[in-house]
């Protein structure tokens, strides 16, 4: 991992493309959060991001962040990798918000280990909206009954959609993607007459595209610490 100098200097430049994409966009800057991903990097990683004013950081394992949590400044620690549903007691008591929900059994079990903590569990939907078969997540075509459901349920709060664009050297893949998150949701919040204000996508490299198909939460990790670590 990198010093803490040179995430400094990560740091501005990221702002520096945030703001610039906003601007092309015409999207106030303060409606797109940056969220660290510190994923296979050592506890050292949320300090740096505490420390350059950062609030919450994202984790792809749950044991992986439950082991770096007591060596860690506190911060809000968001789950942002696949959830096996037998984890989902661990992931409600450690993890203040889960991004990467995808099935109605992973909702119910969320709901009940949160119920159990009396707790109010923050979610959002994991949609594999460039229906990759390498990622996960639900289909656009079935976030319908998920977002029914968790609706409907006393300690689920659904806040938005969350999205991993295709690996692809062609960046039209990932916004089309991107797109195709947005129009989901905002027929999602027709239907439902609800408010789904967060679009959880976008990650180092491409970022620009996210925001300018509506993103309010980039995801970046090598943007700011260099290549992962073998943590």
């Amino acid at each position: 991992m990198n010093s803490f100098e040179d995430f400094i200097k990560n740091h501005e430049s990221i702002q520096a493309r945030v703001a610039l994409a906003c601007e092309k966009a015409g999207r106030d800057r303060s409606m797109v959060t940056v969220m660290p991903v510190t994923k296979t990097h050592p506890a050292d990683a949320i300090e740096y991001a505490v420390k350059a004013g950062y609030r919450s950081v994202g984790e792809n394992r749950v044991q992986e962040a439950i082991d770096k949590m007591p060596q860690s400044v506190p911060c809000d620690w968001e789950l942002i990798g696949h959830l096996q549903s037998n984890k989902a007691k661990d992931a409600v008591k450690h993890f203040c918000r889960i991004q990467s929900v995808d099935s109605e059994k992973l909702i119910r079990r969320l709901n009940a280990a949160a119920e159990q903590q009396s707790k109010t569990m923050r979610i959002l939907l994991q949609i594999n909206a460039g229906e990759d078969p390498a990622k996960f997540g639900a289909t656009c075509e079935a976030a319908d009954p998920l977002v029914e459901l968790a609706l409907n349920l006393t300690n689920i709060r659904l806040e938005g959609l969350m999205t991993i664009a295709p690996l692809s050297d062609d960046p039209t893949i990932a916004r089309r993607c991107f797109e195709r998150l947005r129009t989901t949701r905002d027929r999602l919040q027709e239907r439902f007459q609800t408010a789904l204000p967060e679009l959880s996508m976008g990650m180092s490299g491409d970022l620009e595209s996210a925001i300018v198909e509506g993103s309010t939460v980039v995801r970046l990790g090598s943007a700011f610490y260099g290549e992962r670590a073998l943590f």
